[in-house]
């Protein structure tokens, strides 16, 4: 019996048509990414699981995925280890390597380690996949593309004002209306002081990032699972219900974080951020949602999280300010900013609101009918012409009956289909029919070029 052909659950395959539709988002992006000055970077697929561990806190660390050293990954593990099935044990002796979880990560390590190549502050985008030991459902996928934009070796906010500046204009472009949602992480750290659960941040940050996921109940019964007092949850519920305008957030989150000077400072950038925003203007609605924590453990300053208007999915772009992440790879003291934008799921929102242009799913502009042998060479002169041009055509390879020649046209929704019969070959013409109006014309090599390029 034949095996059963299949992917792994999480991932998924991509057509011509799907292929066209995502990379008109990638060339989106990237167009944004080089016009606001990053330059293009790659890193492996694989790093060094020392390079990974440790950097997304205890949740990230399960979610990624490890690759078994190659031969007999087993000789240095004794039956006694194997008994125990102590996991951690194990995956330090079987697995050296894993899959990058994301790409922020990496370019700290890129950063440290080609430290002597680079000017400060040093702007780089970078699209790659990224893979992920999640559980598979809508909007979340075990392999995916990030395409991410950073600059470090600066600590001026600019930066971050310029990030959102970013996200804005590529969703103007996609025709997605968006919601940017901003904290700080100093005001989340605040909030732990204030509340007397400085040493639980990690766990509050984790739990309440979950918030729109599964609500404040659930979030609240989360921390009280991880060690916080019911005096301390109360005390946190004024901040997680906050609301209002963003004025009137900062208003009330600065009269709560008034002993914290961590939090004060983070409710000062937090206002500079937004006025730089607000200065420059944005079709975005940008939002201070103090309930944002992105639970990723390096982000230590302003954190910007996009959702779609209009569409039912998690958050679409995310990002923030990291002072520490070189540091861990010796390096400390230099500061950096990055946003990610999430391409499969702008890619499911695309799909779910139809928002390509018609040429996107048009690879082809014309696609010459083969009549035979004679005709054919000469159509191929014209197609390597027209190439030359600029223009994409394409001249079928076999001497097929008619109807299905223009069938392809039709299901690769070609414009225009071209004749080179009998009769074109003694007057160097070309009959053009727009398969769109019907409608032909005989035109020379020129006009047609001309004709195609008005398009």
């Amino acid at each position: 019996m034949a095996q059963k052909t299949g992917i792994p659950k999480g991932t998924r395959d991509f057509s011509p048509l799907e292929m066209a539709r995502r990379n008109y988002i990638f060339d989106t992006i990237r167009s944004a990414f080089r016009l606001f000055g990053y330059k293009q970077i790659e890193t492996p697929a694989m790093e060094n699981l020392s390079t990974l561990m440790g950097k997304y806190g205890e949740e990230g660390d399960k979610l990624l995925f490890k690759i078994l050293n190659s031969g007999d990954f087993l000789k240095s593990v004794s039956d006694q280890e194997l008994l125990e099935r102590n996991c951690v044990r194990l995956t330090s002796k079987i697995s050296e390597k894993g899959l990058r979880y994301d790409l922020t990560v990496p370019f700290a390590r890129f950063v440290v380690q080609h430290r002597n190549e680079l000017t400060m502050p040093f702007k780089r985008y970078q699209i790659q996949p990224v893979w992920r030991a999640d559980r598979p459902q809508k909007g979340r996928y075990r392999e995916f593309y990030q395409c991410d934009a950073d600059v470090v070796g600066s600590d001026s906010l600019n930066n971050e004002i310029e990030l959102v500046s970013l996200i804005d204009m590529v969703f103007a472009k996609l025709g997605i209306n968006t919601v940017v949602k901003i904290n700080n992480r100093k005001i989340l750290s605040g909030i732990a002081e204030t509340i007397g659960a400085a040493d639980k941040i990690v766990d509050i940050t984790v739990a309440i990032d979950k918030i729109d996921k599964i609500g404040l109940d659930n979030v609240n019964v989360e921390l009280k699972e991880k060690g916080l007092s019911e005096e301390v949850v109360e005390a946190l519920q004024p901040v997680l219900t906050l609301e209002g305008g963003n004025a009137d957030k900062i208003e009330a989150i600065s009269e709560f974080l008034k002993s914290s000077e961590t939090g004060r400072k983070g409710v000062e950038e937090i206002r500079e951020v937004l006025a730089g925003i607000e200065a420059l203007g944005h079709k975005a609605k940008v939002e201070v949602d103090i309930s944002l924590a992105r639970g990723l453990n390096y982000y230590t300053g302003t954190i910007i999280e996009v959702k779609a208007a209009d569409v039912e999915i998690g958050s679409i772009t995310g990002g923030g300010r990291y002072d520490n992440l070189t540091g861990v790879f010796g390096m400390p003291g230099l500061s950096g900013v990055g946003i990610s934008f999430g391409a499969d799921r702008i890619y499911d929102v695309m799909n779910q609101l139809d928002l390509y242009p018609a040429e996107v799913t048009c690879s082809v502009r014309v696609l010459f009918v083969n009549f035979g042998e004679r005709e054919a060479m000469q159509a191929m002169k014209y197609v390597k012409a027209l190439r030359e041009a600029g223009i994409p055509a394409e001249l079928y390879p076999d001497a097929a009956k008619l109807k299905k020649q223009m069938a392809m046209a039709d299901c690769d929704r070609i414009p225009y289909v071209a004749f080179v019969g009998e009769s074109e070959l003694g007057r160097d013409s070309i009959v053009v029919k727009d398969m769109i109006t019907g409608e032909q014309q005989v035109l020379t090599l020129s006009r047609t070029i001309e004709l195609l390029k008005q398009e």
